[in-house]
């Protein structure tokens, strides 16, 4: 009896491979991986990939009117022949250069570029906390607010009782957090906020606690707008840990951007997607989109948004021509450096062709896997000739790109797979050679807490490292 159940079962696992090969078409890497885990683990590897390799690329989750589609579309058209036609116009000619990576974005990634920003950097987290409490107090009629994580603790409290605040003032109030990694915000918690007029929403929220099919897909993002007129997103959520109060981490580094101008109705867009999938409110984009802006700078902007609902992996092919473009020097910060064949490949070839190709990765593991993982992927760098920093004051957290002082991007994506294939997540991308200048000398100050991994000390690395990383990259299209 038992060899007849052990022999279904494992003609179970042989079903779900060939469904793995051949109908859902992954690339063979993440197949070898998920053959691997159903082959050893017969019982448990069915119930993960269940829960966790379903394809939602084919449902629709985000839908348009027809009215919606004709209006972004139209004017994202007239933008691509325009811009076809008569070349991109930017403040600083020298970034004329990145007309083909902008056009890629508006075709691609269906990124507009606007101009005429506002472009602040946030590296701190109790500069980031006094800036959205300051930005939440200055509110007028509405706040809009998407986090992945939205902690009860001292500092989430603090946030709570501000926006409770205004929805008892009258000001329209909109939090949407992700229903995994907000998890612990429970009703209780948010009863005050809703009771003044507040609305709360739970991205992909479970029919039972913690029990979904789309447990592998987590909205990422980490935005809010105020009153349509001020932006944020960038790397920080909202807990005691991205001020540096929990003791494992210490410092927490990270990076958050205050956007004014054209881009925050881009923002705004993302944001109201999401509040539609997770609240079913339909609120009507035309309403909220294409309404002209005060001008408050010179930085050009596209923001790039990408998600498991689609396969085209928007943020990495953003990200993948800056890289291809570069002519001096790359400085990428990623607290997950895992990146898959092509992204390592572009990286490699950058380093051989003379970039300066500088990457800054955390010295504190919460992740086991992914550190190890991180460790294998900056030793390639380093025989490439790569320069790698290990940063030591804290917890490195920000995700970061900036190539040749001209272009960067900033946002919840890190550098790794499922940033780009399994989370939703939502990058600026900034032509701006004086913002560009920032990032530069932000990196450079980090790179005085940190340590420079050396070819000799990686190669001289033990055994029982080199079983850590192997265990790591053979599970990291999965992880």
């Amino acid at each position: 009896m038992n060899f007849h159940y052990a022999f279904l079962l494992y003609g179970l696992n042989v079903i779900i491979a060939f469904v793995i090969i051949f109908l859902e078409r992954r690339k063979p890497n993440e197949t070898l991986a998920w053959v691997l885990v159903l082959f050893f683990l017969p019982i448990l590897g069915t119930v993960l990939y269940l829960i966790f390799a379903q394809n939602i690329s084919r449902r629709k989750i985000y839908r348009l009117s027809d009215e919606e589609e004709e209006l972004v579309r139209s004017s994202l058209d007239m933008q691509i022949q325009t811009f076809q036609r008569e070349g991109v116009r930017l403040p600083n000619s020298d970034l004329e250069r990145w007309q083909s990576a902008i056009e890629l974005n508006q075709v691609h990634g269906n990124s507009f570029l606007t101009q005429m920003n506002q472009v602040d950097l946030i590296t701190d987290g109790h500069e980031f906390l006094d800036a959205i409490l300051t930005a939440i107090n200055n509110a007028r009629y509405k706040i809009n607010m998407e986090f992945f994580i939205f902690k009860d603790d001292r500092v989430g409290s603090r946030v709570l009782k501000a926006l409770e605040r205004k929805a008892k003032d009258g000001v329209e109030i909109r939090l949407l957090v992700d229903a995994l990694g907000s998890r612990r915000l429970g009703r209780h918690h948010i009863k005050k906020l809703v009771n003044h007029g507040g609305k709360v929403a739970y991205f992909f929220k479970p029919l039972f606690k913690y029990i979904t099919l789309n447990l592998n897909y987590r909205n990422h993002r980490k935005i809010m707008v105020v009153d349509d007129a001020v932006a944020f997103v960038g790397g920080f959520n909202i807990g005691k840990e991205y001020l540096g109060y929990k003791r494992k981490f210490g410092y927490w580094r990270d990076t958050h951007l205050i956007i004014r101008g054209n881009a925050v109705q881009d923002l705004n867009a993302v944001f109201l997607l999401d509040w539609r999938v997770a609240s079913k409110e339909r609120l009507e984009l035309e309403e909220n989109y294409g309404y002209p802006v005060e001008s408050f700078g010179s930085s050009a902007l596209q923001i790039v948004s990408s998600g498991p609902n689609s396969d085209k992996e928007e943020i990495k092919t953003a990200m993948m021509k800056m890289i291809a473009e570069a002519r001096d020097k790359i400085y990428l910060q990623t607290p997950y450096f895992v990146p898959d064949d092509s992204m390592m490949e572009i990286l490699i070839m950058a380093a051989q062709s003379g970039v300066e190709v500088n990457v800054m990765i955390p010295s504190i593991p919460d992740h086991p896997f992914v550190y190890w993982a991180n460790y294998f992927y900056c030793g390639r760098l380093l025989e490439a000739g790569a320069n790698i920093y290990i940063y030591q004051k804290g917890f490195l957290h920000a995700k970061t790109l900036m190539v040749d002082n001209q272009v960067a991007t900033v946002g919840s994506a890190n550098f790794d797979r499922r940033s780009f294939r399994l989370n939703f997540e939502t990058n600026a991308i900034i032509y701006d050679d004086v913002f560009a200048e920032k990032m530069e000398t932000a990196f450079k100050d980090d790179v005085q807490s940190s340590k420079k991994l050396t070819l000799r000390e990686y190669r001289d690395r033990s055994v029982w490292v080199q079983v850590k990383e192997a265990i790591s990259i053979l599970v990291s299209d999965i992880l």
